[in-house]
């Protein structure tokens, strides 16, 4: 019987010399250790890996979906990088799934761009670790069978039938020669090899085909947005998130919230964070006034939960973060939404596209033609005295929600990054206060009126971090031990 590895417990972190890296898949951590050791850099590292998620994890992130990262140079600047998508021009309606939900597909035009600031390898020979995974057949996991069958009616109803994936089994080993195809073609020709002619033609054709308005100007005219991220300064330390349109500024908001309450009991700390969680979540359709949301006010009562209802639920997003020799730190998300994004197949070139204009929802967060919705990915940076680190979770709202909580560990706390990774979490969700069984406060937790639910330890709700950076001049970097992430050294 194949094992399902989602669960085995603490991971140490890991000290190298070349290079660290951890990723959502043991697979995307080999090919950031290929590039390392072949003298490549933190952001060609990061891209090699995410390259090799498309290909081993198409129901969380692929071509058709999105990129954020924060790159941090050894020098101490740092510029994130929103490799995501705006609503189609000609816009006319927008759904959760078909091609009414789908905008412009932003990773891979954010990888030509971090490639343009830092980049020294071809992308043909960066991509060439997931070119071979594709050709030489993956392991089809159990998570991704499950979510198959999850999402098998979605998937066939939008062009998806004939994908070798749906007649699969769990254990197998599967090619993708489209994919290979494609990803070598983006190689050789570069981005647009994938923003123009026949791949640009199929996209269009295959939203088209399934009710959206998606045209070739779209995809033709799209720009990665280059900016500098939000900053917050507490406790001789420095948090830097996403600028709009991520919604990392929420994590900024409660971050510093956190600091600006003093003396929290060590049993108050769990309670403080989802108090602060849930009121940075009541400005989630206002994330685009930035760094204005910082002088928002966050009301916090010690001694009792407000239950204002915890944002909503979605799960899937990988995470990639590397460190070099050098000293720089990538931290990265990418996604294609809900599993398999809209669910629509683009069959020549082996890929489904995200379900992004899905995040849209009330103003200013409302639906536009050539408008970006807001984006849950927020990676982060966190510069401690000994070094940056860079960090990043899946879990959608719940990656706001998971960093506060390894954020409150490493600072007020003072506890490792091993522990802080590894120790039980909670996830407000839909209304629930949702606790890994051997949380060690969760009668704290209800008692003070919270409305806790258990769930198992290692339930994928609780995230899955990623987590790389220096530590006194050496990369470093732990991986979570839920769901398959993975961490590695050179």
């Amino acid at each position: 019987m194949l094992a399902d590895s989602f669960a085995s417990r603490a991971r140490p972190v890991l000290t190298g010399r070349g290079g660290a890296v951890s990723a959502a898949d043991p697979f995307a951590a080999s090919a950031a250790q290929e590039i390392l050791s072949l003298g490549g850099n933190a952001v060609e590292a990061m891209i090699a890996a995410q390259a090799v998620l498309a290909v081993v994890a198409p129901h969380a992130c692929g071509l058709g979906g999105d990129m954020l990262c924060l790159i941090r140079e050894p020098g101490g600047r740092t510029r994130a990088i929103n490799g995501t998508g705006a609503a189609p021009s000609r816009l006319e309606k927008v759904s959760t799934d078909g091609g009414a939900s789908v905008t412009v597909p932003g990773m891979v035009s954010a990888w030509s761009s971090a490639l343009a600031l830092y980049g020294r390898m071809p992308m043909h020979t960066i991509l060439q670790p997931a070119i071979r995974l594709a050709r030489l057949k993956m392991p089809v996991t159990p998570s991704l069978m499950r979510a198959v069958q999850e999402q098998r009616s979605r998937l066939e109803r939008n062009g998806a039938a004939q994908w070798q994936l749906l007649s699969a089994r769990a254990g197998q080993l599967m090619a993708q020669e489209e994919l290979a195809m494609t990803l070598d073609r983006i190689g050789k020709e570069g981005v647009h090899a994938f923003y123009s002619g026949i791949c640009a033609r199929a996209i269009v054709d295959a939203v088209q085909r399934h009710g959206g308005t998606l045209d070739l100007d779209d995809l033709e005219k799209h720009e990665t947005v280059v900016a500098e991220p939000i900053a917050i300064d507490f406790s001789g330390m420095r948090l830097l998130v996403q600028p709009p349109v991520s919604q990392g500024v929420l994590l900024a908001m409660a971050t510093q919230g956190l600091f600006r309450i003093k003396n929290i009991p060590e049993d108050r700390l769990d309670h403080a964070g989802i108090e602060l969680t849930e009121a940075s979540f009541a400005y989630r359709n206002q994330v685009s006034l930035g760094r204005e949301l910082l002088e928002k006010p966050l009301e916090v009562d010690l001694d009792r939960a407000a239950n204002r209802g915890g944002p909503r639920a979605y799960l899937h997003t990988a995470g990639v973060a590397v460190a070099d020799r050098h000293g720089t730190v990538a931290s990265s998300l990418v996604s294609v939404f809900d599993d398999f994004g809209s669910a629509v197949y683009v069959p020549e070139f082996g890929f489904t596209l995200n379900n992004r204009a899905g995040g849209f929802t009330a103003a200013p967060n409302d639906a536009a033609p050539g408008k970006r919705p807001i984006h849950t990915l927020a990676p982060i940076i966190l510069e401690t005295p000994h070094g940056p680190l860079g960090l990043a979770t899946p879990g959608a709202d719940g990656q706001v929600q998971t960093l506060l909580q390894v954020i409150t560990g490493l600072t007020l706390e003072r506890l490792d990054l091993a522990t802080v990774v590894d120790r039980p979490r909670w996830r407000s969700e839909n209304g629930k206060l949702l606790v890994e069984r051997s949380h060690r406060h969760k009668d704290i937790l209800s008692k003070l009126g919270h409305k806790v639910t258990e769930m198992p330890d290692g339930d994928m709700r609780a995230g899955a971090v990623t987590a790389a950076g220096m530590f006194d001049g050496a990369p470093i970097a732990v991986a979570d031990w839920r769901r398959t992430t993975w961490a590695g050294i050179v």
